[in-house]
């Protein structure tokens, strides 16, 4: 099905911003209105749309909810939502009430059989966030490292019947210096599940670059900054992929 271009909406305290490499202290704030960046989205071309609620990643539970369901009120495009989703319960909640897909991050590295109960309750519709800081998963909204590396923990969830593994490379989020493309793509190559990439994408250049290196084996690309900074303008940036 091609490559797909995501645009990012990250949520603290109801608002879209950007973080600079996951601090939390360092967010800039793009949009106050959630839902009608994410209807500019829709307008711009977009096909999905990548939500992360960044409060809920830190406190462990939903926070930002009024501003993810007035996206979903918002759009008819399928949204992809992270943050805070640590049971069964809360990824429930979410699917039933319209989010298409769920990102399930430090419940994958902490409570992995989570992640197999549930792709098995809902297939196709639970994704894993993986975020490395020097190739090892960092988890509680970055603020903890561990000692295992992305692709160790890729490769659990390889008969899961994950949708997508969502792959971020810390140093890169937010910093506008370029996607980590050799580990994406090699992390592609190692794996059966699909990989979409994240983090540092700044300029079409870099979009350009992903999918030189692995059009024929990534599911996608996220980028924040980058589109409300104007650098990625979506359409244009679907229509590369496309190409």
């Amino acid at each position: 099905m091609g490559m797909i271009f995501f645009p990012a909406i990250d949520l603290k305290d109801g608002k879209c911003v950007r973080l600079y490499k996951g601090e939390m202290a360092k967010a800039t704030v793009f949009a106050n209105d959630p839902g009608e960046q994410a209807r500019d989205f829709e307008l711009a071309g977009c096909r999905w749309i990548h939500v992360v609620d960044l409060n809920g990643a830190f406190a462990g539970k939903p926070v930002n909810a009024d501003a993810v369901e007035s996206i979903l009120a918002s759009v008819n495009v399928p949204i992809q939502l992270g943050g805070g989703i640590r049971s069964l319960e809360t990824v429930e909640l979410w699917l039933m009430r319209g989010v298409r897909r769920v990102i399930l991050g430090t419940a994958a590295l902490k409570d992995p059989q989570l992640v197999h109960d549930a792709c098995a309750a809902f297939p196709d519709r639970v994704a894993v966030g993986i975020d490395a800081r020097d190739g090892r998963v960092a988890v509680e909204g970055w603020a903890e490292t561990s000692d295992i590396t992305a692709l160790d923990l890729a490769r659990k969830f390889e008969d899961a019947g994950v949708a997508a593994i969502i792959y971020t490379d810390i140093e890169r989020d937010g910093a506008m210096g370029g996607p980590n493309v050799d580990a994406t793509v090699a992390l592609a190559r190692s794996v059966s599940i699909p990989i979409i990439a994240s983090g540092g994408v700044s300029k079409m250049d870099d979009i350009a670059a992903l999918k030189a290196s692995g059009g024929d084996i990534l599911a996608g690309v996220i980028a924040g900054r980058a589109v409300y900074d104007g650098a990625v303008e979506p359409r244009a940036a679907q229509a590369l992929l496309d190409a």
